[in-house]
């Protein structure tokens, strides 16, 4: 019982850093253009 009293709170913890790196990368343009990152891959110079 008393290993709760760490890992709610660590899991608490790890939520938010979660969803503060999915919120980054959505705040940055990592998602804006995923079509184009697909293509990529059949482009030869």
């Amino acid at each position: 019982m008393d290993i709760l009293y760490l890992l709610i709170p660590l899991s608490v913890v790890l939520i938010f850093f979660i969803l503060g790196a999915l919120w980054w990368a959505i705040y940055r343009g990592q998602f804006d253009e995923i079509d184009r990152e697909g293509e990529r891959i059949f482009e030869h110079d």
